[in-house]
């Protein structure tokens, strides 16, 4: 296993601790320690990615784990901050439950896409305005919980700068994913027979 793939292995079990310590209410600082390990997983996608590129390391078990680890970090990170932390409150208000839906929704179907783009031998390769958007996602993110222990409460600047940039990340999301359908619509069409 090269040292991309290793990486996204680490991405990938950064994850259930991302968790764990967003829970753990009796852990001082708990959401920003979370919000470290998060940034800590977010940093291994870039890393991998430049690293596979620039060394010609790219494998078929690196295009497999690779966006199936950035997935699921970005998933558990805003299901998981919509839930409170034992007694607390959660770190992002109600309402971000809609953007979290149609962030999930957007993966879903666009991994659909790529699947069936698959079938017929195409890549789909992630274009600027996905990368854009998960560096989006991954840095609201990381504002919110660090706002949560930083400087507590749904009015604080730090929060309404996190929710800010969630509210980018979901317009990016919808963006990037419209865009990717639109720009591989031949994908969908049907080959005469």
């Amino acid at each position: 296993m090269n040292l991309p793939n290793k990486l996204s292995v680490v991405r990938l079990c950064l994850i259930p601790v991302f968790a764990a310590i967003y829970f753990i209410a009796a852990l001082p600082f708990n959401f920003l320690i979370a919000g470290v390990v998060f940034a800590i997983a977010a940093a291994t996608d870039f890393l991998d990615g430049h690293i596979a590129r620039k060394y010609n390391l790219v494998t078929d078990l690196g295009k497999f784990l690779d966006p199936i680890a950035d997935k699921v970090l970005v998933a558990t990170a805003y299901i998981v901050m919509l839930v409170p932390a034992v007694a607390g409150e959660p770190v992002m208000p109600w309402y971000c439950a809609i953007g979290t839906v149609i962030i999930l929704a957007r993966e879903l179907i666009v991994s659909g896409f790529r699947m069936v783009a698959a079938s017929k031998g195409l890549v789909l390769a992630a274009d600027k305005a996905g990368k854009l958007k998960t560096v989006v996602q991954d840095l609201a993110a990381v504002v919110l919980l660090v706002g949560a222990d930083v400087m507590p409460g749904i009015y604080s600047a730090v929060n309404i700068a996190g929710l800010v940039l969630f509210g980018i990340a979901v317009l990016l999301t919808v963006i990037s994913g419209t865009e990717c359908i639109v720009k591989n619509r031949s994908v969908l069409k049907e080959s005469a027979d």
